[in-house]
């Protein structure tokens, strides 16, 4: 007769663990590095010198413009790229399309509109006033965005961006109309082309607001990844679906809100970060998220410097060269799309396995 069968528990010991953690951060620590290297770099570009010896022996003039002007822009840069970086991978997921951001989503003509109506009805309102109607109304602006894309019908991967600039471009329309009528015009353009020439200690403090707002999205990453597959799989699984939705496009939009204040409009950095960080990293935010910030401080960064070096000592708004780079790095994304589909991009070898399932819009 045959012994009884006895359960043993199996162990099962991964062969991967150090590798795969080693592998999964390298490209974490790379862009850290990298940042710093370029950070310090900008600090000692400029029209006025700054000699780090003199700096550093207390020369109390180099002190004041490190200060006063290089710091604060630097802070000003690095707030603005993970800001804008990670309001645009929120978008992305929660409207389940890649080509949705805050300038596709009409969220930076709803800040500029509330920016001229403070400039209107509260002509000597402080900067943080401004802040506060650019919130609003872009929080605003945002939800009528996914109201309208809640409700079409087909939901291609081409309308919902449409819909978007459309809306956007009827809310930059009634600026416009608005900002011409009442003579407004010049005092608008600050916040109708991105620069950073003006970024200056007590100028520019509200754009700290990113950071508790990122904190915020890196610990609802998981219900930001739940809400983006849909809204009976959240239901399911026990994930109040629109408040998830309205309180993520609600971070978005304040994330923005806070950048235009400070800095003016910024395009293409929400739509173009996101898309080349998921082909390396997938579509898991919490996974993404980190990547996504240090890569999209990195891209502004540098796009600033180029600006302060092509026509020195002059210099080109970050609009124009983030507008210059981004549309060429889009365009070779778009063909990367076109000839590989959806999948990951492996260094050194092929393109891997589908990490993006995102082709509609978000569920009515």
């Amino acid at each position: 007769m045959d012994a009884p069968y006895r359960w043993k528990p199996v162990t099962v010991r991964s062969q991967y663990k150090g590798g795969i953690t080693i592998k999964r951060y390298t490209s974490t620590v790379l862009l850290i590095i990298l940042l710093a290297v370029l950070s310090v770099w900008s600090l000692f570009i400029g029209v006025l010198d700054i000699d780090p010896a003199n700096l550093f022996s207390g020369d109390l003039e180099q002190i004041e413009i490190f200060l006063i002007s290089r710091l604060p822009r630097l802070l000003a840069i690095l707030c603005t790229g993970v800001g804008m970086s990670v309001a645009g991978l929120i978008m992305q997921q929660l409207c389940m399309n890649k080509f949705v951001s805050p300038t596709t989503g009409a969220t930076i003509s709803s800040a500029q509109f509330g920016i001229l109506m403070a400039l209107l009805f509260m002509p000597r309102s402080t900067l943080w006033g401004r802040a506060v109607f650019a919130f609003v109304f872009a929080v605003l602006g945002t939800w009528i965005f996914v109201w309208f894309i809640q409700r079409i019908q087909f939901k291609d991967v081409v309308m919902v961006p449409l819909v978007g600039i459309m809306f956007g471009n009827i809310i930059s329309g009634v600026t416009n109309y608005f900002a011409y009528k009442y003579d407004m015009t010049q005092a608008l353009s600050t916040w109708l082309v991105g620069h950073f020439n003006m970024v200056l200690r007590g100028r520019y403090e509200i754009v700290y607001l990113v950071v508790p707002l990122v904190i915020i999205a890196f610990i609802y990453a998981n219900h930001f990844n739940i809400v983006g597959m849909g809204k009976d799989f959240s239901e399911n699984l026990g994930v109040h679906y629109n408040f998830v939705l309205f309180m993520g496009l609600t971070i978005a939009a304040m994330i923005t809100a806070s950048v235009v204040v400070v800095v003016g409009s910024v395009s293409y950095i929400g739509l173009i970060v996101p898309n080349l960080v998921a082909m390396f990293k997938g579509d898991k935010i919490r996974g993404a998220l980190i990547d996504t910030a240090l890569f999209g401080s990195i891209f502004v960064l540098v796009c600033d410097m180029i600006g302060r070096v092509v026509i020195f000592p002059y210099e080109l708004p970050i609009e124009l060269i983030i507008g210059i780079v981004g549309s060429l790095v889009f365009i070779v994304m778009l063909l990367y799309r076109l000839n590989h589909g959806r999948k990951a991009v492996r260094l050194g070898g092929k393109p891997g396995p589908n990490v993006s399932t995102m082709e509609g819009g978000v569920e009515a």
